[in-house]
């Protein structure tokens, strides 16, 4: 799905997909070693993915493509699996057609065998009762390599469903040369750090930036984005909901948003009547916000791995303006940053032939813990702290992020009916910045639409049926 906001990153990579893929009729790429099975019953499966990176490795890689990874990850397995004759027929399948492709498949019991993708977005296929849990695959060696807070992203009930193979976290960016114009050097971090900042410190950046930033040499310039005019981007606002607390879900997965959460709206308004944001926060959106702070209208934004080094990129290009940015957490009154990221893995469709489960189960289990494999992991920020230790030298910013994982926060709750409960923020955000309900009213109407949400969806729910 890829739903949160990409920016300038997501024109390209949907004008890519126009062209390449999109549909699960697609003949697809098969991937048999053919050296090692003579003898062997012979069982077919079916693995797609959205887009994550081109390349097995890396995108320079000569006829580098979304597919490659998975195509030579089950090469390599069919090589050397010995239970069965496996042929793997690898297909990419566009993000925002993954739902649609699915729902017909699944209706036509031709769903695929394994799915590659960021978790939140298959949440509701654990509900509906689609996926196999991955359980019993998970080993030792995988629960100590791979930080808790990330098996608690992807385990529904008793059990797991999602393997973690890498992750997408989200931050904050901001424009070092507008602090330091600002004569807020004291508060900019390193060139490889995620800086975190108390609240109080944070509130004196918003007000040094809106009272000392020249004017004359950033004209129409706002401290921070605000953006509410759809679900885009929609971590983050619930990131400024928890500024105030971390009590979002309970443990039957209802919302239970109550005075902390008030706290954070009325922070969220309070700055925004300051103008220490971009105006018109309720007719903004997220793609709105990363091309204004490209353009250097916001000094702080929001970013992720992806958006950030598609600004970089950019820059290097020299279709937006060059200057230095910078990563920072989403600060909070405890002091403790907050983090959240998007975890990418792979899951199982349900199947009536018990051997296509077992290969797939078998190939996820492979290409997600294989020594050579997990190291495609750098394409985003790696899970396993083995791959961080060992390519940290790569990209100075895993470290960084690895140290950031004790602070993460599950945003989805994997509570069913996510996507829909996707809908009931922003139009309460909406009214609450252009003064047609009070922080009180909003946060209470935001828990008893989304909550509806949820009880609806429980009712269909396997995990909450058993």
């Amino acid at each position: 799905m890829k739903k949160w906001s990409m920016g300038i990153t997501a024109v390209t990579i949907m004008a890519l997909l126009a062209g390449c893929s999109g549909n699960a009729n697609n003949e697809g790429s098969s991937a048999n070693g053919g050296g090692n099975s003579k003898g062997k019953e012979k069982v077919a499966i079916n693995v797609w993915l959205t887009p994550q990176w081109k390349g097995v490795l890396d995108a320079t890689e000569q006829g580098a493509d979304y597919d490659s990874f998975l195509k030579y990850a089950a090469k390599k397995f069919t090589e050397q699996y010995d239970k069965y004759d496996a042929d793997i027929k690898v297909e990419v399948v566009a993000g925002d057609q993954r739902d649609q492709l699915l729902n017909v498949n699944l209706n036509g019991g031709t769903a695929p065998n394994v799915f590659f993708e960021s978790t939140f977005a298959m949440g509701d296929y654990v509900h509906r009762g689609a996926l196999e849990p991955l359980t019993d695959i998970i080993d030792d060696n995988a629960k100590s390599d791979i930080a808790q807070n990330y098996w608690d992203m992807v385990t529904f009930g008793d059990d797991i469903y999602f393997y973690p193979f890498q992750n997408n976290p989200g931050t904050l960016v901001y424009n070092a040369d507008m602090f330091k114009a600002a004569g807020l050097e004291q508060y900019v971090g390193g060139e490889n750090e995620i800086k975190t900042w108390t609240l109080a410190e944070y509130e004196q950046i918003l007000e040094g930036l809106k009272t000392k930033l020249p004017k004359d040499k950033y004209s129409n310039a706002y401290p921070m984005a605000l953006f509410a005019v759809n679900n885009q981007g929609d971590t983050w606002n619930l990131s400024y909901l928890r500024m105030f607390g971390l009590d979002f879900f309970d443990k039957d997965g209802n919302i239970v948003l109550g005075e902390n959460g008030v706290k954070s709206a009325a922070w969220l308004k309070k700055i925004y009547d300051a103008k220490y944001t971009n105006p018109g926060a309720e007719s903004v959106s997220s793609n709105d916000a990363n091309a204004m702070f490209q353009n250097q209208q916001l000094a702080i934004s929001f970013t992720n791995p992806v958006l950030f080094n598609g600004i970089k990129a950019n820059m290097a290009s020299g279709t937006s303006p060059k200057f230095d940015i910078r990563l920072a957490n989403i600060p909070s009154e405890s002091g403790d940053p907050l983090t959240f990221t998007y975890v990418v893995g792979a899951s199982v469709f349900q199947s009536k032939d018990p051997k296509k489960t077992e290969v797939a189960k078998d190939f996820v289990k492979f290409f997600s813990s294989d020594p050579e494999l997990v190291k495609s992991s750098k394409n985003g920020i790696p899970v396993r702290a083995s791959v961080i230790k060992e390519l940290s030298g790569e990209n100075p910013f895993f470290a960084a992020y690895d140290a950031n994982s004790k602070y993460i926060f599950n945003f989805s709750g994997n509570v069913p009916g996510y996507s829909q409960l996707r809908e009931a923020l922003y139009p309460e955000l909406q009214a609450l910045y252009m003064g047609a309900k009070t922080p009180e009213q909003a946060i209470k109407d935001y828990v008893a639409s989304g909550n509806k949400v949820i009880q609806s969806n429980k009712e269909n729910s396997v995990i909450y049926k058993k």
